[in-house]
């Protein structure tokens, strides 16, 4: 899957400007949200439309492994872009200058948990977001591919080779 053609830009002029900006740079601008927290952006196909969405989202990093958290700022709905991943569960994350491919899984129980902690430490207001609405705030795990499977020309399910396998 590619995220470089069939690229549809935000509606919302604030997001398209700081995609714009933090990919024109390598994330050395346009690289925080609300409050100075940095972003990594998100790039999707559509789940309606079936072009290249791009988004940012607050960084919740963890050994690899990225969290996009659906708090849509504590609105009763997730963001549209929860409904993207979900039927395409497969994204490029760009942190910085490095675009990473990762499968998304939504977490539940325990695992949730974990990472929502993380993930309140990185950006305190996801609690008062929380707290606003009746949702349980959705979170996504974003796994890199590579770690994940693959040989080293790309056949799904063939494990790289020198990467170790639990």
């Amino acid at each position: 899957m590619r995220f470089d053609e069939n690229y549809l830009p935000s509606p919302r002029e604030f997001v398209r400007r700081q995609v714009e900006l933090y990919e024109r740079s390598d994330g050395t601008e346009g690289n925080t949200g609300d409050g100075g927290y940095p972003v990594v952006i998100i790039s999707c196909r559509g789940a309606k439309t079936g072009a290249v969405r791009k988004f940012p989202v607050i960084r919740v990093e963890h050994d690899g492994d990225y969290v996009a958290v659906a708090s849509f700022a504590g609105r009763d709905s997730n963001p549209v872009w929860y409904q993207n991943l979900i039927a395409t569960p497969l994204v490029d994350v760009q942190d910085g200058a490095v675009k990473t491919r990762c499968s998304v899984r939504e977490l539940s129980g325990r695992e949730r948990d974990s990472w929502w902690s993380r993930a309140v430490e990185a950006y305190p207001p996801y609690a008062e977001f929380q707290s606003a609405t009746e949702r349980v705030i959705p979170v996504l795990l974003l796994t890199p591919v590579q770690r994940e499977r693959h040989d080293p020309i790309g056949t799904p399910g063939v494990p790289a080779r020198g990467i170790a396998h639990p």
